[in-house]
């Protein structure tokens, strides 16, 4: 049975970091690229950064470019969201997802909550002005 847990999340003022896990219990964890996604209060969740299988590529969305990197460690089966120059816009809850398969190469696969086939539960994360 595949889980996904996340950790790192928490309060921190604007301008600060934090570095988000997730931890899978996937066998096969190459196998699966990795996306991060969000969701605030009242809103959709929405697609944050997605990194491939052996973590050569990854996909940004423009709201976190230049300020986000996801990365992976494949040995701890396990996948990064290290956050920088944290906005208040960056409030919400946080998820992991895992997408078994090939790295894509339309990168809208990746921004739609349907291509994944397992989630995490979430972590917090708020950002104070």
């Amino acid at each position: 049975q595949v889980r996904l847990v996340e950790s790192g999340g928490g309060l921190v003022q604007a301008g600060g970091s934090l570095r988000l896990s997730c931890a899978a219990s996937i066998r096969t964890f190459s196998s699966y690229a990795m996306g991060w996604f969000r969701q605030a209060p009242g809103k959709e969740r929405e697609f944050v950064a997605a990194i491939s299988g052996a973590g050569g590529s990854t996909y940004y969305a423009d709201s976190v470019k230049g300020r986000f990197t996801i990365s992976r460690d494949n040995a701890k089966n396990t996948v990064y969201l290290q956050m920088n120059s944290l906005k208040p816009e960056d409030t919400a809850v946080y998820y992991c997802a895992a997408d078994y398969g090939p790295w894509r190469s339309s990168h809208y696969y990746y921004i739609r909550t349907s291509s994944y086939d397992y989630w995490g539960q979430g972590t917090q994360v708020t950002v104070s002005s």
